[in-house]
């Protein structure tokens, strides 16, 4: 899988189509993503400890990985991801603009 937790990815189809945001989870064996304030669900939930009242909660539900695409940290346009060895490290990188990703 090309993205990774704390990307900043673009959704390029289904309903959010166009959105951007932060990636919070990555679920490797389904191939899917959680991304901030995209695919908002609303949850019922019966009321807890936790949440007292119960009620409609709203929260991100997972998309397939295929359906993201990481925004290019230079010029904000969504970009495909490449594989580099740089001092000896394996890197990813940008193709649009050649920025190294990798904190």
């Amino acid at each position: 899988m090309n993205v990774k937790k704390g990307d900043n990815v673009i959704v390029i189809s289904g309903n959010d189509k166009g959105k951007t945001g932060k990636v919070l989870k990555v679920l490797v064996k389904d191939n899917r993503v959680v991304v901030e304030g995209v695919n908002i669900i609303s949850r019922h939930t019966k009321p807890s400890n936790a949440n007292p009242d119960g009620g409609i909660v709203k929260k991100e539900a997972p998309i397939h990985a295929s359906n993201v695409q990481l925004v290019d940290p230079k010029t904000n346009e969504r970009t495909r991801i490449g594989k580099k060895l740089e001092n000896g490290k394996k890197v990813r990188f940008a193709k649009k603009s050649g920025t190294v990703l990798e904190k």
